[in-house]
């Protein structure tokens, strides 16, 4: 049977060439005025998936990979 891609993780995960996945930051939607201007800015860089995580992202993006 073949395998689904779920949607709701390829919206959120960028797959690279060499295989990282890049995913948004936390903290950025709301409250952004108890925060600092530098803060801030460290939101808005993508960051790469840790490798347990990184294991279980490639089983929701089958092709992916």
């Amino acid at each position: 049977m073949k395998q689904k891609t779920k949607k709701a993780a390829a919206k959120r995960f960028k797959i690279t060439k060499k295989g990282k996945i890049l995913r948004q930051r936390q903290m950025a939607g709301h409250l952004k005025a108890s925060k600092s201007k530098t803060a801030k800015n460290r939101y808005k860089k993508q960051a790469f998936v840790s490798k347990p995580e990184k294991r279980n992202i490639e089983k929701l993006m089958p092709y992916n990979r």
